[in-house]
């Protein structure tokens, strides 16, 4: 789910890239640390019939952050949808099986803008994925639908998407030297909306929505490290679309690097990199 549809025509959305998760796993720290907040404010979940907390993390990843859900729900049925089946292969491998408390974790295939919930839940969760997904509060409705009485829909999603690190990107990719040989959006739509929108549409849905926002200033290390950071997430469209091509590759990257360090120089304790993070959770009525 840390993807786009697929292009079926030439104004439809572009292929979805590849991911890696090694690089995704990199600044694991950094991007692990708004889901803990997330999940510091999720309330205490109801069982669905049987007695059995029921939790689906859409857009799970490597898994990483889907493990800290059975950290705090030891006991109960956990499982990680994404369409990346790198994401997948790397959260089987590392987490899948038996939990601590007696619960389950495990991963299939799906993908955000199609995905229907196929039995109740007393948590949907998504971390820093549906950023993917065009018109994803459409969704909104039926997966708060499907959560049992009290339960829980929570998400966060990037909101930086007018900071340098987006905005050189798309700048360059719209250059006469890039624009054909990537075949990419010039400026891709943002995909999130602005903190009191999602809680007008949590809210009109007849849930108690709590919604906020945080920049993080993020004190970043070694070479090129803004660099490092996107090309786990923001760049891998463009990596995808010159897959095969090292030569064009490394000219992108280091045309794109070079931005980068007058946008983000180091200092001396790091580079500063100021990431904005929209949160939400909205619990429905018991």
């Amino acid at each position: 789910m840390h993807s786009a549809p697929s292009r079926s025509s030439a104004s439809a959305e572009p292929p979805a890239p590849t991911w890696d998760p090694k690089q995704y796993l990199r600044h694991a720290g950094h991007r692990s640390r708004p889901f803990l907040d997330l999940l510091a404010r999720i309330p205490e979940l109801p069982a669905a019939d049987g007695g059995t907390v029921r939790i689906a993390d859409l857009g799970c990843g490597p898994g990483n952050v889907t493990a800290l859900l059975a950290d705090r729900w030891p006991a109960a049925r956990i499982t990680g949808f994404d369409n990346s089946p790198e994401m997948l292969d790397r959260a089987r491998e590392e987490y899948e099986g038996p939990t601590a408390g007696g619960g389950a974790l495990d991963f299939r295939a799906g993908d955000a803008a199609h995905w229907t919930p196929g039995e109740p839940y007393g948590l949907i969760v998504s971390n820093a994925a549906l950023q993917w997904v065009p018109n994803h509060p459409d969704s909104f409705a039926g997966w708060i639908d499907a959560l049992v009485p009290g339960g829980t829909f929570a998400f966060q999603v990037p909101g930086n998407f007018t900071a340098p690190s987006h905005t050189l990107l798309a700048e360059l990719c719209a250059t006469p030297r890039w624009r054909e040989r990537l075949d990419l959006p010039a400026r891709p739509s943002v995909r999130v909306l602005e903190p009191a929108d999602y809680l007008t549409r949590l809210s009109d849905l007849g849930c108690t929505a709590d919604v906020w926002e945080t920049t993080y200033l993020q004190l970043l290390t070694g070479e090129d490290p803004v660099l490092d950071w996107v090309k786990g997430t923001a760049l891998r469209p463009v990596l995808t679309a010159l897959k095969g091509d090292e030569a064009a590759t490394e000219e992108f990257t280091s045309q794109y690097r070079d931005l980068l360090r007058t946008a983000y120089p180091a200092g001396p304790h790091g580079t500063v990199f100021p990431f904005r993070r929209i949160f939400a959770v909205a619990r429905k009525e018991a």
